[in-house]
């Protein structure tokens, strides 16, 4: 029996169950304050219902996924990487033009009265192609020479331009940074050598800089509208800039959430206690809902979570001696961290609003069922590894 107990012990991490448990139980209860007091006067019951059901549905994903060894895992990308790609292609013709309308993306299919944003399934495929890629070129490369690094790179790069492509034709720039984001982590851990990497990121800032300074001239403006950009992206970055600049119009979003946020203080309003109405809080701007209910030690409390769940999936990828698995987790890590960064960062004005949801927090099926399948494949690393590390007779004896 103990030897049963300390065995199931060994394969489950519980330090990323718990995180994402409470990170789940933060949502209901932020989303239920949102709704509540949502003048639009939506159905709380049904949207309630939903998001438990979306919850449950990840939970059953990330059992089923534990039990995915690498193998299996490394036989199905190619095929999740070329549907996922089919998928987002048919979003192009298909998606919900009622959607489309109110957000600016074409990134939403509708299915009666389900809708499903196929780029967050999306972002797990690719995690798998690029680790795939990156590992296949590793083990056939004896020799790391800057001739072979760029071919990794070229390789990397072959694989991540579809997906660009075919979400700038969505309209969908939030969702463009996150792939971006994912694949920088796993660009600077590929093993591409420094004296590529130095050069890359100082040209990666060069450009950051010189797009920040493009959007704040009208020069700039105008010929990035010749590229694409629109104009509530540029609105966006005139609300960052200055939130209270139009606090009834474009800016009306980001500036109640900063009153929202700001009214919350020290210790909060009190749970379901709203004075400042915020549009789209249950989504994109869920965390001035606890900001305002729970003030700075809620919030606070918040990425706490979040570090400890970052820092038990860096754990698992210092403990894994797989380099598919290391290369899969970093790419998770990545996906998450800026989510996090870049949704908090929106709603207290460090960053330009994008539209991207909190993960586990903010209301949205297909993000709680990209991110919960990210935690199973973390979660099924160590289940993985650990039992292929018990002897024999152990693992005869609980499947008995």
């Amino acid at each position: 029996m103990k030897n049963r107990k300390r065995g199931n012990d060994n394969r489950i991490d519980y330090g990323v169950i718990l995180p994402v448990f409470l990170l789940c139980l933060i949502g209901l209860l932020a989303l239920y304050v949102a709704l509540t007091h949502d003048p639009r006067d939506p159905n709380i019951f049904r949207s309630m219902t939903m998001q438990g059901i979306w919850y449950a549905l990840g939970a059953l994903v990330v059992v089923i996924i534990i039990h995915l060894d690498a193998k299996l895992l490394w036989r199905i990308t190619p095929f999740l990487y070329t549907i996922g790609l089919a998928v987002m292609l048919a979003l192009l013709w298909f998606y919900d033009p009622t959607l489309a309308a109110s957000t600016g993306s074409k990134n939403w299919f509708r299915v009666g009265p389900v809708t499903f944003q196929p780029s967050e399934l999306m972002k797990i495929a690719y995690i798998l192609m690029m680790a795939m890629i990156i590992t296949q070129h590793n083990v056939r490369t004896k020799f790391h020479s800057v001739k072979t690094d760029v071919q990794l790179i070229g390789k990397m790069v072959l694989v991540t331009l579809p997906i660009l492509i075919l979400i700038m034709a969505q309209d969908d720039f939030g969702t463009m940074l996150v792939f971006l984001a994912i694949f920088a982590g796993m660009f600077l851990i590929s093993g591409i050598s420094w004296r590529i990497v130095v050069p890359t990121v100082v040209l990666a800032v060069v450009l950051g800089s010189s797009l920040i300074l493009l959007v704040t001239t009208d020069f700039g403006r105008e010929l990035l509208s010749t590229i694409g950009f629109k104009n509530y992206q540029f609105a966006r970055i005139d609300s960052w800039i200055d939130p209270f600049h139009d606090p009834q119009g474009q800016s009306f979003q980001l500036a109640h959430a900063l009153m929202a946020i700001g009214s919350g203080g020290m210790f909060g309003t009190g749970y379901n206690v709203s004075n400042v109405y915020v549009p789209v809080r249950e989504s994109d701007m869920i965390f001035s809902v606890i900001g305002e209910n729970f003030g700075f030690i809620g919030g606070a409390f918040l990425i706490l979570l979040y570090f400890i769940l970052i820092y038990r999936m860096i754990r698992v990828c210092f403990d894994m001696n797989n380099e598919f698995y290391t290369y899969i987790a970093t790419g998770i890590i990545m996906m998450l961290l800026f989510h996090v960064f870049e949704n908090i960062g929106a709603n207290i004005g460090l960053l330009p609003l994008t539209g991207i949801p909190l993960p586990f927090v903010s209301q949205g099926g297909s993000s709680i069922l990209g991110n919960m399948i990210g935690i199973g494949l973390i979660l099924s690393m160590r289940y993985q590894t650990a039992n292929k590390q018990e002897p024999p007779s152990l693992r005869r004896r609980r499947s008995v």
